[in-house]
């Protein structure tokens, strides 16, 4: 849960991690939290059990379980111990953050909503999901849109094809570093003033790609 933890404090939440079940039960009981994110394959305890426990001691936090199981039975197993929302693995992490952020409003303890990501004549605005380019609006997928604001939040650093398909994929995802280049090559068509010698998103041979300082 490192590179989710990262990601959301990146996004002004205060986070602590709990890396099997019965640590995270204890936590949870010793806390006073907005919410809590569970994994349903959590070691020692799984996530259905702390869920079950919790709400037998009649502890209200509001529940959002993560899991790589996509089949009905199991979404409904969570919902009837108490989960308040569901997200199968591997997802979009703005969809994550969409659900967190839906859960905290509905209790009033939702972050300030963070401004527009600039980078030259870069913009991106993750409110509004829109991103201009010299002053062009350029239509980006949810997946490219994603993967943009990842390379945003980090100009200048070497960004592994294994970190992106982790914070930008789901840190679970199962899917090849092809994959990366695919969207990094979509990202340049668009962005770039010459694709096939890109100056915005570079490659590192080796090591992956940067967002250029």
């Amino acid at each position: 849960m490192l590179t989710l933890s990262d990601r959301l404090a990146a996004e002004g939440y205060a986070v602590e991690v709990a890396r099997d079940g019965e640590t995270g039960l204890a936590r949870a009981r010793a806390g006073n939290w907005d919410l809590l994110i569970l994994d349903v394959m959590l070691p020692r305890r799984s996530g259905f059990d702390v869920c079950r426990e919790l709400r037998a001691r009649g502890d209200e936090t509001p529940v959002l379980m993560l899991t790589a199981r996509g089949q009905v039975a199991d979404r409904v197993v969570g919902l009837k111990l108490g989960a308040d929302d569901y997200l199968t693995k591997p997802f979009e992490m703005a969809e994550l953050l969409a659900r967190v952020e839906a859960r905290l409003r509905r209790r009033g303890t939702a972050p300030a909503p963070a401004g527009p990501l600039r980078h030259g004549d870069l913009e991106l605005d993750p409110r509004r999901a829109e991103v201009r380019c010299r002053g062009q609006l350029v239509e980006l997928s949810a997946r490219e849109l994603s993967l943009l604001e990842y390379f945003l939040r980090h100009p200048g650093a070497t960004l592994s094809r294994e970190e992106l398909l982790r914070e930008v994929w789901g840190y679970d995802a199962l899917v090849s570093t092809r994959t990366v280049d695919v969207h990094v090559a979509w990202l340049r068509r668009k962005l770039e003033q010459d694709p096939k010698q890109p100056r915005l998103i570079v490659t590192l041979h080796g090591l992956g790609y940067k967002l250029a300082d």
